[in-house]
């Protein structure tokens, strides 16, 4: 991910509100902002967004999530401007997308923008080839080219052997999987996901995971991705804020929302979260001694505890930790990893109860 030191956001929202209902605007200008979501129900407006600011910088993967009715979805489409917001300013690369005319929108989609939503929204009378293809055809690109990266990404989602299906034969989880692979193949700048695994069986919604780490490892995207699933946050997100009643508790690393919550609500969303779901290896590493006795594995600092250790704990000498041009940083023992799984936790299960 980029530093936001020294790199403009790729998306930025300042004060974002998204408020249904006849009265909403009116409601909003004599609350000068203060949105009481209880008082605007009381008036027949019910509060989606209120109030959200926040940036999100190139090669990020920002992840929103919350219950049911949290905000989520109204918010990813308020940015993608599939809905329009009440009030705010949403910038794309400097761009105040809600000052767009149609035309301008269109082709901002088109040329940076692919969109993966709960509703497939694929075309019946196209095949599964057909429906990936599509997209990449109204950008231009010749037939031949379209449906070679079309196969590739039909591979890709384990689709091989019903490029000739029509969505109406597909499973729900089958057509979720034609619309994440539609989206990957224009390959977009910035990628909108709400929901995109949650129709998939657990080994290809792993498998997809995987695909988009790796994808996002090589070619950098900007990814705002919604879900329920706080494994799947933790997993993928670069920072995840966490939303309640259209309002953004808390915007964070995965490991500061878990350690630090913000709000009462973002404690008790996080606090059956263990350590090693969040914290990288190098949180727990030694410094580097050349003269000790280490084991001839390497593992990256940036590895998330839980996914090493039990290669760590199977070791009898000290494991290396490498930076990314492979130079050993620091070192790890079992001895620190048990000492994070079981006395911190105990350690910090005692400081919570006092």
């Amino acid at each position: 991910m980029a530093s936001s030191n020294t790199i403009e956001p790729v998306i930025r929202c300042e004060s974002v509100y998204k408020i249904f209902g006849d009265n909403a605007k009116r409601m909003l200008k004599d609350s000068n902002g203060v949105v009481d979501a209880a008082k605007f129900q009381e008036s027949d407006c019910i509060v989606g967004v209120n109030n959200a600011s926040f940036e999100v910088y190139p090669g990020e993967l920002l992840i929103i999530m919350g219950l049911s009715g949290s905000g989520k979805s109204t918010l990813l489409r308020c940015i993608s401007r599939l809905t329009d917001a009440t009030a705010g300013k949403i910038y794309i690369e400097g761009e105040d997308i809600l000052s767009m005319n149609n035309k301008k929108l269109i082709q901002l989609r088109r040329s940076k923008m692919g969109m993966v939503f709960q509703s497939f929204a694929l075309l019946p009378h196209k095949t599964v080839l057909e429906n990936i293809a599509f997209p990449l055809q109204v950008k231009g690109v010749s037939t031949s080219d379209s449906m070679q990266r079309a196969k590739e990404m039909i591979d890709l989602v384990s689709l091989s052997g019903r490029e000739n299906y029509f969505p109406r034969q597909l499973s729900g989880g089958q057509q979720q999987r034609v619309g994440i692979a539609r989206s990957l193949a224009i390959e977009p700048d910035i990628w909108f996901l709400d929901e995109p695994f949650s129709a998939l069986d657990p080994l290809i919604r792993k498998e997809m995971q995987d695909e988009f780490l790796r994808l996002q490892g090589v070619l950098s995207k900007t990814i705002l991705f919604v879900t329920h699933d706080f494994d799947e946050a933790l997993r993928l997100a670069d920072r995840i804020a966490i939303m309640k009643d259209g309002i953004i508790e808390q915007l964070d690393t995965p490991a500061n929302i878990v350690l630090n919550p913000a709000t009462e609500y973002v404690r008790k969303f996080t606090e059956e979260v263990p350590r090693e779901k969040v914290l990288k290896i190098e949180t727990v590493m030694n410094a580097y001694n050349p003269a000790e006795d280490i084991a001839d594995l390497r593992i990256s600092k940036d590895a998330v505890i839980e996914t090493v250790a039990e290669v760590v704990l199977n070791s009898d000498k000290p494991v290396s930790i490498v930076d990314g041009t492979g130079e050993i940083v620091g070192t790890v023992r079992s001895s620190d990893v048990v000492n994070l799984l079981f006395g911190e936790r105990s350690n910090n299960a005692t400081g919570t109860a006092s």
